[in-house]
């Protein structure tokens, strides 16, 4: 079994698949390697793949009307991203900048086509994606617009602690490098304030912060802000 077949078994997407069904998938996967930093698109260009991570991670931004960068989401090994313009053929709705050293695959929109029209439960399979992404997005936007910024801070560490987060020894580790910018692009806010509200949260022994990681220690007390 091919090393692209191995990783499209553990994709959700793929996975009720039989091989030989996996086998036609995976004759159409161009793969490419990217280094941290790299834009793999960027938003409003022509839409023309769906991609999977297969190792690294991927931040998907958008830019608000005023020139802020709004982090949407953060995409992990064995999960799809761009899956919305296979349904509109389009342009990109967002931008995909590289976090950490990646190997992506890739399957061209014809190519999908083909893919879904022989297996229709892919389609539903690509809904159910971009649906939980969808709920997702209007969390963040009723958070936007009816939390202060340290409710939407404790927030979104507890969202990225049960997304991102593995346990240790002195608590949860967001396994994600997270700097105040990058906080503050998740809140909407600026980074002053960001890293204002995470000193408070330290001074508490809600969170450590060490080399760009955030640890919380007690999510009970991140709660108490919501």
């Amino acid at each position: 079994m091919t090393n692209n077949l191995h990783y499209l078994k553990k994709i959700p997407l793929f996975a009720y698949l039989n091989e030989d069904q996996l086998a036609e998938v995976e004759k159409v996967i161009i793969e490419r390697n990217y280094q941290k930093g790299r834009i793999i698109f960027m938003e409003g260009e022509p839409g023309e793949a769906v991609f999977f991570v297969k190792s690294g991670r991927i931040k998907v931004t958008k830019q608000t009307g005023d020139g802020r960068e709004h982090i949407l989401h953060f995409i992990n090994p064995g999960e799809v991203f761009a899956e919305v313009v296979m349904f509109d053929n389009g342009t990109y709705p967002a931008t995909a900048e590289v976090i950490e050293d990646c190997t992506v695959g890739l399957i061209r929109n014809a190519d999908m086509e083909k893919i879904i029209s022989n297996n229709p439960g892919i389609a539903l399979g690509l809904l159910k994606i971009m649906a939980r992404r969808l709920r997702i997005s209007q969390q963040q936007l009723i958070e936007l617009a009816l939390l202060d910024t340290t409710r939407r801070a404790a927030s979104m560490l507890l969202f990225l602690a049960s997304e991102q987060g593995r346990q240790t020894e002195q608590g949860i580790l967001i396994d994600i490098s997270l700097t105040n910018q990058d906080l503050a692009n998740l809140i909407g806010t600026s980074r002053e304030t960001a890293n204002r509200i995470l000193n408070d949260f330290k001074r508490q022994k809600a969170i450590e912060v060490k080399r760009g990681q955030v640890t919380i220690l007690d999510k009970y007390k991140l709660k108490s802000w919501l």
